[in-house]
């Protein structure tokens, strides 16, 4: 596939280190290698294809389902995984619709998934270095760019829309329950009064305000003080929280036997939406007290890491962007696979 009309650096997002890729590979082995010759992986969030592009390497017997709902980053993914022919196969969807997709899919990959179950998963939530790396996406606070901040460009609501549309309580709301903004309510009313005079197109202005608005002892720690704030309007733009939410029974009703979920999350509130599903999966339903399990209450699931595991002091060294991640995984013990539309409902 051509790499043609792409606003960035193909070669140079090839070099970015995709975060514990070892580990991610350690993860998903015992359900690859139970499924063997049909197993077939889903990277949910495919991004640069760098996870793909190892457990392809990795595990020579499976097959991998990239999906990602930025159809610039699959072009380029899907260029830089040709070598691998049809082992590798790309879907356009936000990552909570890959039950349809796959219940929908035609060709081997699809056959296989459908007949077996999926061997693993991987999401790893988020913006993509290749996303930051794009200036005029608008992601990044550091540069002046139109405010966009979709990872699907092609629709839907932008940063600027959601400044220059919600009321002073919902942009109070979205920035104290997706940034944890102090002054949450300053900067709404700040936003609120400079619109008027002309609406926000630019990160610049935006970053401008912030400087104005927040005090100079807190902008004096805690890292750039736009840092928060853009982080919430990526949040509320893309319905990231809606999209874990509606995924995660699809994809643990999708696992076959043996087969594990892995989500890697930079952020808490992800991680506490992470952390609640796998607890309801792997607890069982028997009253408290007695000895032993009742039928049909024991759990389908077992959670595989204690906690939230983090990366190395190496890998950070290595790669500054695993700082932050917090891994969970999930594996399944018994049950039949099912592709389910996004929220799990049939």
């Amino acid at each position: 596939m051509a790499t043609t009309n792409l606003n960035y650096d193909v070669a140079d997002n090839h070099g970015h280190v995709p975060v514990m890729r070892e580990r991610m590979a350690q993860l998903l082995r015992p359900g690859v290698e139970a499924a063997g010759s049909q197993a077939v992986l889903v990277d949910a969030t495919l991004g640069a294809g760098g996870h793909s592009e190892y457990f392809l390497q990795t595990f020579p017997q499976a097959r991998v389902i990239g999906v990602d709902r930025d159809e610039q980053a699959l072009q380029n993914a899907s260029a830089r995984l040709e070598p691998f022919g049809p082992r590798f196969c790309a879907v356009n969807a936000r990552f909570d619709g890959l039950g349809t997709a796959i219940a929908q899919g035609e060709g081997d990959i699809f056959d296989a998934a459908r007949a077996h179950g999926i061997a693993g998963a991987l999401f790893d939530l988020g913006v993509s270095s290749m996303q930051l790396d794009q200036a005029e996406r608008g992601f990044a606070y550091k540069t002046d760019a139109p405010l966009d901040m979709r990872m699907d460009p092609s629709h839907g609501l932008t940063a600027a829309d959601v400044l220059n549309t919600y009321s002073h309580g919902d942009l109070a709301r979205i920035l104290k329950t997706y940034g944890d903004e102090r002054f949450a309510g300053k900067i709404a009313s700040a936003v609120l009064k400079e619109r008027e005079k002309e609406p926000f197109s630019t990160s610049g202005r935006l970053v401008e305000l912030l400087y104005s608005t927040i005090p100079a002892a807190t902008r004096r720690t805690g890292g750039h003080p736009a840092k928060r704030t853009f982080q919430a309007l990526r949040v509320e733009v893309n319905r990231e929280l809606e999209a874990i939410e509606n995924v995660l029974p699809v994809i643990t009703s999708a696992l076959s036997i043996g087969a594990r979920a892995v989500f890697m999350s930079y952020q808490s509130l992800e991680d506490r939406l992470v952390k609640a599903a796998f607890k309801d999966l792997s607890t069982s339903t028997t009253p408290a007290g007695l000895p032993m399990d009742l039928p049909g209450t024991a759990p389908e699931f077992a959670t595989v890491t204690r906690g939230a595991e983090k990366a190395s002091a190496a890998e950070v060294e290595e790669n500054s962007r695993a700082a932050s991640v917090r891994v969970r995984a999930l594996e399944r013990l018994e049950g039949t696979p099912e592709f389910l539309p996004p929220g799990g409902k049939k």
